[in-house]
């Protein structure tokens, strides 16, 4: 159930404007017809989310 709400959050965020995959940090590689896309900064900051939302749930 709260990985269900999280992906909901994240959804919302996304339509809502959030730039998710797009952020200052997100190392982003274009070669040609070849693109490597590694969200760094957004996955730290899920990370950082997620841990602050569980901790909460737990107490």
């Amino acid at each position: 159930m709260i990985v269900g709400l999280a992906m909901a959050a994240v959804g919302a965020a996304m339509w809502l404007g959030v730039p998710l995959g797009r952020l200052p940090g997100d190392i982003v590689v274009r070669r040609g017809a070849f693109t490597f896309s590694f969200p760094l900064t957004t996955s730290v900051l899920l990370s950082v989310i997620l841990t602050i939302v569980l901790a909460l749930l737990r107490r």
